[in-house]
């Protein structure tokens, strides 16, 4: 009897056995992810960052040169070269351990753009929403990956290797305010090579993948239908009448290539978008989310966090230049455009308003368009750029004012962000509390009697934020 009642305890100890090592087996065919917090429909595993690739091309872009150039000798004078066509600059060597060979000429060479045929974005723009407010889901999730696709976008800088130290404190704030989330790539751009201590320190400090490119000579000299000598005696008329930059033949030609070639370079062919960051620039405040989603979602083109007045010496017949090209292009000028914002007087003359062009995040396909395009070769044959000093902010802004519909322009009061000597610093204490900005809001440059912000916000009937009266 005592022996058939333990053969019975074995037979089910050995049954609930063989049941548990079903159950394991059964639920353990697959896992199934739960729709996270910030409603992704399916999430994606997060993965490391491929290993950065660093094509050193010759073709590039510009953003707001150092103080340096003149310092270190800039490049002097230029043969006369004119671009080719379309202004791209020729195939150049790689950084030892690229997957970019010499030999390779097609056009996605160290490209960060998707293959032909597919979506430019991962995801659809919706299946994540942004965290714009302090009141919407997720703001204080600063932590980690940030969800949502990413844009085809990139940081752009100007630079020489001597500027690695200021440079790398640019990229440390941008990091840590915003981009250690969501690892954009970064273009560096000098119309010399690239050492290997600036390529060393800057691509460590970056966590999208770096490139570096040499602009090509004919896209930084004088080009054939400039007198030489006209310009040299325009320098140095500026120089005796204290003009800053007035007597810098390289701040010209960073001016006329920002103005007109960076965005049509080999390297930023690859992009949709561009953040332009200076060396030694601070970003004050935490970003909460991607202002190149923001700009695509919101069809704006062009944005800024600083403007204010031109220098009248610089820029005495920019204007002049301006209303031939109106003259001549009626069709590019957009209906509901800023025109109020450019002049008090209906287009008769310019008030002298621009956007600080140090920062921007703007739409490469717009600089690329033929409305643009046909805007910057109407303002070069005249000369302007080596004839006076025109700068590249009051370029871009002209043509944003005139080529964009107002709603297409856009102010970044959250962005906060200071180049010498200007601060932006948002207004609103709840605004700085809920952005952990670090700035001090009586340096705020927004209101002041010398800033056209004012001026933005009354031509684009928007209310100002809570707080500038006292910041006045």
């Amino acid at each position: 009897m005592a022996a058939g009642n333990a053969r019975i305890v074995r037979y089910i100890v050995f049954a609930a056995f063989f049941l548990g090592v079903l159950y394991l087996i059964s639920n353990n065919q697959g896992y199934r992810l739960q729709s996270d917090l910030y409603n992704v429909g399916k999430t994606q595993p997060v993965t490391n960052p491929p290993e950065k690739e660093q094509p050193i091309i010759n073709g590039g872009g510009g953003s707001t040169w150092s103080e340096t150039l003149d310092k270190s000798g800039g490049t002097g004078s230029g043969d006369g070269v004119k671009s080719d066509g379309n202004g791209v600059g020729k195939s150049g060597s790689t950084v030892p351990g690229s997957s970019t060979s010499n030999s390779e000429s097609d056009s996605m060479k160290g490209s960060t753009r998707p293959p032909p045929g597919t979506p430019k974005q991962q995801t659809d723009l919706g299946e994540a929403a942004m965290a714009l407010t302090p009141n919407d889901h997720g703001w204080n999730d600063m932590l980690g990956t940030a969800p949502g696709p990413r844009m085809n976008a990139t940081f752009v800088t100007l630079a020489r290797n001597s500027d690695v130290w200021d440079i790398a404190r640019s990229i440390r704030q941008v990091e840590d305010r915003f981009n250690r989330r969501y690892n954009y790539d970064w273009v560096f751009l000098n119309d010399k090579p690239f050492d290997d201590t600036f390529k060393k320190v800057t691509t460590s400090l970056v966590s999208g993948k770096t490139h570096y490119g040499e602009i090509p000579h004919e896209h930084w000299s004088f080009p054939e239908h400039i007198d030489q000598d006209k310009a040299k005696k325009v320098r140095e008329d500026m120089a005796q009448r204290k003009i800053i930059y007035g007597d810098s033949i390289s701040y010209r030609h960073m001016c006329r290539f920002e103005s007109g070639f960076f965005f049509r370079q080999e390297l930023m062919m690859n992009y949709e978008w561009y953040w332009r960051v200076e060396p030694s620039i601070e970003l004050f405040c935490d970003v909460h989310y991607d202002p190149f989603r923001y700009m695509a979602e919101h069809k704006k083109k062009y944005s800024f966090v600083l403007s204010l007045y031109e220098y009248v010496e610089t820029i005495p017949t920019l204007w002049d230049s301006v209303k031939k090209f109106m003259k001549n292009y009626p069709e590019h000028i957009a209906d509901g455009n800023s025109m109020g914002f450019l002049s008090d007087d209906g287009g008769e003359t310019y008030n002298k308003c621009h956007f600080w062009s140090n920062f921007e995040v703007g739409n490469l396909e717009w600089l690329r368009s033929q409305p643009y395009i046909d805007f910057f070769e109407s303002l070069d044959q005249d000369g302007g750029f080596f004839y006076e000093r025109w700068g590249d902010a009051p370029v871009h802004s002209i043509a944003a004012g005139l080529l964009l519909k107002k709603e297409e322009i856009h102010f970044f009061n959250d962005i906060a962000y200071y180049h010498v000597p200007f601060t932006h610093c948002p207004t609103g204490e709840q605004t700085r509390i809920d952005l952990r900005c670090h700035c001090n809001p009586k340096e705020n440059f927004d209101w002041k009697g010398y800033s056209c912000t004012s001026r933005y916000f009354d031509i684009n009937k928007l209310d100002k934020p809570q707080g500038h009266i006292e910041e006045e």
